[in-house]
């Protein structure tokens, strides 16, 4: 049998306080609305790099006395440090709702090693990497060409799985800039495995994979969070070659560039842990990763004799430790006969005084590399002249200018020239290296989070705001906690009322 306090109904909440909460509902509901739809839109990924060493035993391996072969650059690639490959020109999504991220890359290193004959038994080839996140896992994706040990098969592959990245403790949500991930551990897949011509296990550690991506800018905000992908460089019409009219004048430039890396083995020395040293651009250089850029080209041309002289802009400044400090500076190009030179004023190497590198020594107008260019190469097409990579070698200068680092002969990076005569000829675009966006440092103790605090993930970095608005499951839980504490009040109220009614 029910007592009378159980057998009786329970009093009705009051209508006030069914209003109250109703109305702190919909308060809450209106807070949290407007900031999930400011993000549920898609950004695009346009521009950047990434930069991995995919396992440097395996480098060593291949350069080292058993395979003694290399690795060669393909599609742009460049290295950075000492023994990290870098691939650029990012191109995909993000949506900073759900934290979903893809970035494709270009360019690509072939490694090959153990030369019988003509051809080569280790030979592999990884290009177009592609990082995805989603659902806090990472995977890394890259198209693949081996030879596989033992048999010799040839395998190609488009984006393998390659590696599994470790997300943990990383929030991909709410970026509105420039995105950072840095030293991701990278561990090899089951069918990276197979693609890597079973050199190694599923689960074997790879080496840790960092990124940097720029986002376009949302129409109508009126900026973006980095360059465009493959902007190229074109002048107006009415440029240094034109006259007011319209015309250009005969024999002049209308706008050049031209491109030279120095040498890969030197800029891994700048990098590396001998050196430990950086380069700076300045006056407009630009950074093509595996090159260096300097534009505004002005000067004169010859079509009857195919010979031109042009100087450029811009200057690239190495330092480091052990006296490292040479800067390449007013940078000049001239073709004559067939054959092309490239100047430059070296401030910092031997200058003929004997001091070698770092001694102050300043070479005006030094003759640093040569390279062939004939007539053909020299015939404008479509208002433009163009040579693509052409192998260079360092002068007697050249060898004074680097500290005897390099003998004269000495095959140094390729160079690429681009002259335009006409104002709507347009120069090649150089790889798209991004900004330089770098995450936040880590802190040393993390600060306790409150329901509705902002992320500030390190590890995803946004140059415009670190802070992270609240999300769709925070707001959630901020409900939940608000229908739980009505709950409480609604039963607290309640047992009040029915203890009243059954003790008069």
């Amino acid at each position: 049998m029910l007592s009378s306090r159980q057998s009786r109904p329970l009093r009705p909440v009051h209508p006030r306080g069914r209003a109250a909460a109703v109305a702190l509902l919909t308060a809450l509901l209106g807070a949290l609305l407007p900031v999930t739809a400011a993000h549920a839109e898609g950004r695009t990924v346009q521009g950047g790099r990434l930069d991995w060493g995919i396992k440097s035993s395996f480098q060593s391996y291949v350069t080292g006395p058993i395979a003694q072969g290399a690795s060669t650059l393909r599609g742009g690639a460049a290295t950075v440090g000492g023994g990290r490959f870098r691939f650029h020109s990012a191109q995909g999504t993000y949506d900073p709702q759900s934290g979903t991220f893809r970035a494709g890359f270009s360019g690509g290193v072939r490694f090959t090693g153990h030369k019988k004959g003509g051809s080569y038994e280790l030979d592999l080839t990884i290009s177009r990497p592609t990082v995805k996140v989603s659902g806090g896992s990472g995977t890394l994706y890259a198209d693949m060409v081996s030879k596989e040990k033992g048999t010799g098969k040839v395998t190609s592959t488009a984006q393998v799985p390659l590696a599994a990245l470790d997300m943990r403790g990383i929030n991909t949500k709410g970026g509105t800039g420039p995105i950072a991930l840095t030293n991701l551990p990278a561990t090899l897949t089951s069918q990276g495995a197979k693609a890597f011509a079973g050199y190694y296990t599923a689960g074997t550690a790879l080496d840790p994979v960092s990124l940097s991506t720029d986002l376009v800018a949302r129409p109508g905000t009126g900026k973006a969070t980095g360059k465009a992908a493959g902007e190229a460089s074109k002048k107006p019409a009415e440029g240094k070659g034109a006259t007011s009219k319209g015309k250009r004048e005969a024999g002049r430039i209308e706008d050049a560039a031209v491109d030279w890396g120095v040498r890969r083995t030197f800029r891994e020395y700048v990098t590396g842990s001998v050196a430990q040293g950086e380069w700076k651009l300045s006056g407009g250089a630009e950074d093509g990763g595996a090159l260096f850029r300097f534009p505004d080209g002005e000067g004169t041309y010859d079509a009857k004799k195919r010979c031109l002289t042009a100087d450029f802009a811009g200057a690239v400044r190495f330092t480091g430790e052990h006296g490292l400090d040479l800067t390449l500076n007013k940078v000049a190009v001239e073709v004559k006969d067939g054959k092309g030179t490239l100047y430059a004023e070296v401030d910092g190497g031997d200058g003929g005084d004997g001091g070698g590198r770092g001694d102050g020594g300043v070479m005006k107008k030094a003759p640093l590399v040569t390279f062939a260019a004939s007539a053909k190469q020299l015939r404008p097409k479509d208002g433009l002249v163009s040579l693509t990579e052409v192998p260079t070698k360092l002068t007697a200068d050249g060898a004074k200018a680097f500290g005897g680092m390099y003998k004269a002969g000495a095959a140094m990076d390729p160079l690429s020239l681009a002259v335009a005569f006409d104002a709507d000829a347009t120069l090649p675009a150089l790889p798209d290296l991004g900004s330089s966006a770098s995450p936040a440092p880590r802190p040393k103790k993390a600060a306790p989070r409150a329901e509705n605090a902002a992320d500030t993930s390190p590890d995803f970095a946004d140059s415009s705001s670190n802070a992270v608005p609240i999300g769709v499951g925070a707001g959630v839980a901020v409900l939940l906690a608000a229908a739980v504490a009505f709950g409480a009040v609604r039963k607290k109220r309640a047992s009040r009322d029915s203890a009243n009614m059954s003790n008069p």
